[in-house]
């Protein structure tokens, strides 16, 4: 009966025994960051300070996905990642970089990162004068070509990270690189089809150097010219015709209906007349279907690398067949140039989708934008 007695008197101060106070244990959510048009990349921070880039596209149709750490320096002794987890591990702010695509270059100048740069593969292709001058200060070393990168002088420049590109996965430059522990990351800016899609990979860059306030400030007011000309584009009375590109060899290339330069086209309220296909890249056709189809179009863009009527004349004869040849309204972004041959609009466009627009409104509206200066378009001489 006692041992009853015990065991009813533990059980019941027990059960009067005031539990646990609970607590909230759970950790803060990761912030993301606010990605508007882009499609191939997101971000996010954890609490602790950590940025994770994860690049979803970084060529056309990739079935490989990358994930990237950035770690703030003032947390690196006391930060423990499990590297099996991410495909590259930086410290940032970056101080030494090697990117490899002149579209990556107005980023960092934006940013205000240009004296970061150490290293560029081609660096004749690069027309900004400010990194001209680095340049020629031997500020920035050439590497050779991008698919041949010298890696013994990338090595030699002891990079904090390289940002590459490629259509593939396979680079052996890049291996060695990243077998010297060198942190090479993707960038997948080209792989957008639209004009504020490859805008927003300003804030891919902008975690390397703790600039993401200012790389979000720089795209809003990008974003809000884009959006305030594409507006005053509806205000246009016609849709002037347009054909694009030109022959090379006997195959003509025109921008296919879901692309980059087609979006350009259905913004600044033209009939593109190759609208309708469903390419995000570049249609191949035969000279006579593009005579059948556009030789009564009202514009031509971009008759290949050509950049007179006289030498369109010589390049091939059915060119004087199309109306825009013979009413002169050809015009082309190859023609405008850095000091080394490097073509800005391939350097700044993808950056400025806003003054883009505003070239073509002015040339296919003239009335709405009649005081605008053509920066990348320029008519053919």
């Amino acid at each position: 009966m006692r041992n009853i007695t015990l065991g009813v008197f533990l059980i019941f101060a027990f059960a009067c025994k005031p539990g646990k106070k609970e607590t909230n244990q759970q950790t803060p959510p990761s912030e993301q960051t606010a990605i508007s048009h882009a499609k191939g990349f997101s971000i996010e921070k954890n609490p602790s300070g950590i940025t994770t880039i994860h690049i979803t596209s970084p060529w056309p149709s990739a079935e490989t996905a990358y994930t990237y750490a950035l770690i703030p320096k003032e947390i690196l002794a006391h930060t423990t990642l499990n590297r099996d987890e991410y495909d590259a591990i930086v410290t940032v702010p970056v101080e030494r970089i090697i990117v490899t695509s002149t579209t990556h270059i107005p980023a960092l100048e934006a940013l205000g990162a240009t004296d970061k740069l150490v290293g560029f593969p081609n660096t004749d292709y690069i027309s900004s004068k400010n990194t001209r001058e680095r340049i020629d200060k031997g500020l920035v070393e050439e590497l050779g070509n991008n698919e041949d990168i010298n890696t013994e002088m990338a090595i030699a420049l002891d990079p904090d990270v390289i940002v590459g590109f490629g259509i593939s996965n396979q680079n052996r430059a890049y291996e060695t690189l990243q077998r010297s522990n060198i942190p090479v990351v993707y960038n997948g800016d080209w792989t957008e089809e639209t004009p504020l899609g490859k805008a927003e990979w300003i804030k891919f860059f902008a975690p390397f150097f703790q600039k993401e306030a200012k790389a979000d400030s720089l795209f809003r007011a990008i974003e809000k010219s884009y959006t305030r000309t594409k507006t005053l584009a509806k205000a246009a009375k016609d849709r002037p015709t347009v054909v694009t590109g030109g022959l090379y060899k006997d195959v003509w290339y025109v921008a296919g209906g879901n692309s980059w330069m087609a979006q350009f086209l259905k913004d600044a309220r033209t009939n593109y007349l190759w609208s309708d296909t469903k390419e995000t890249g570049s249609l191949s056709l035969s000279i006579e279907s593009v005579v059948e189809k556009a030789d009564n179009a009202d514009f031509w863009l971009n008759p290949s690398m050509i950049t007179s009527y006289e030498e369109l004349k010589q390049a091939n004869r059915h060119y004087e067949q199309f109306d825009a040849y013979k009413n002169r309204n050809i015009y082309s972004n190859t023609i405008t140039k850095g000091d080394t041959g490097g073509l800005i609009y391939y350097e700044l466009a993808p950056q400025r989708p806003d003054l883009v627009l505003k070239d073509l409104i002015h040339i296919f509206h003239t009335e709405l934008l009649p005081d605008h200066e053509l920066f990348f378009f320029k008519p053919l001489e």
